[in-house]
């Protein structure tokens, strides 16, 4: 009887500290790019689980749909891609074969970023002799934060429809990450007020929506065309026309290869500058913020270099 009492007491000393299980998030959201991931994590919180397809040190256009990623588009709410057919090389091989209805186009949980916002460099011809052409406008939006916060707006509304449980918690969040992206952005345009007027030498089409926002000029591109890498004859024109054109920075992206802009910056003396293009592209851009924060500091250095 002693020994029952003993044990008796000791469960029911136990049962407070009995620890509930941990809630599950109510959404997996399959995100294409990372700056989409980064972007659901901030509007989603604890409710969504985020998957990231590709990395920043992956070019976007060009990735294989391997088993890895049907598996996980297959248990995906929704999937969340810049789309404007950025992956049109695999994106559709992994909704065809993961056959998951939610995130099918046209179904609720298939979102398109570019689908909400108005692109630039519409083609006003559709020649694939021409490169790799988007038909539908540059895909690349994520450079410039006001758009990024037209995006997240449409983004929340659309988890709402989904997880219509956690609506106001998606709203609440949605609301305290643009007040706080107003405010960067604006300390953003003044820390980058130096870089109006700046002509740039850029790699690939992809920097659009960053020079239209902080107003420098695009002269020339490293490719000859979209997605053609240069030859020598294109290279040699290039540094020949570096200095006429008064360019004052070469820019690239963290998945591209650095040979072409390095050797077009020692022959030129102009700085070659490697900008994150998206969250985890550089050891500064760890999330949306360090992004932008990153990217301007780059360019001011690489302005600063010039002289």
């Amino acid at each position: 009887m002693i020994f029952r009492a003993v044990i008796v007491g000791l469960l029911a000393f136990a049962a407070p500290i009995v620890v509930a299980p941990r809630a599950i998030a109510a959404l997996n959201v399959f995100a294409c790019e990372p700056e989409w991931a980064a972007l659901a994590s901030e509007l989603g919180g604890e409710d969504v689980s985020v998957f990231t397809a590709t990395t920043a040190r992956q070019d976007p256009h060009q990735i294989q749909a391997r088993p890895a990623l049907i598996a996980r588009l297959r248990g995906a709410d929704i999937a969340v891609c810049t789309g404007a057919e950025l992956e049109i090389g695999w994106m559709p091989v992994l909704l065809r074969q993961a056959s998951n209805a939610k995130v099918q186009p046209g179904a609720a949980g298939y979102f398109e970023a570019t689908q909400q916002v108005r692109l630039l460099e519409v083609p006003t011809r559709l020649d694939r002799a021409e490169g790799d052409i988007h038909p539908q406008g540059n895909p690349h939006i994520q450079s410039d934060p006001r758009y990024m916060r037209i995006v997240a707006a449409a983004l929340a509304k659309r988890f709402a429809v989904i997880d219509a449980a956690h609506a106001s918690r998606y709203a609440e969040r949605a609301k305290l990450f643009d007040d706080k992206l107003a405010q960067a952005i604006a300390r953003w345009q003044a820390e980058a007020a130096p870089l109006k007027g700046v002509n740039v030498m850029i790699y690939h089409k992809e920097w659009v929506y960053l020079a239209t926002w902080l107003g420098m000029n695009e002269v020339d591109t490293i490719e000859p065309k979209p997605g053609v890498p240069p030859g020598s004859a294109y290279l040699a024109q290039l540094l020949d026309d570096a200095p006429k054109k008064k360019v004052r920075m070469i820019l690239y992206s963290a998945y591209q290869d650095p040979r072409a802009p390095d050797f077009i910056a020692e022959k030129t003396h102009i700085p070659a500058v490697m900008l994150p293009f998206t969250v985890g592209g550089s050891e500064g851009a760890k999330d949306l913020f360090g992004l932008y924060d990153d990217t301007i500091k780059r360019l001011l250095a690489g302005l600063a270099a010039h002289g």
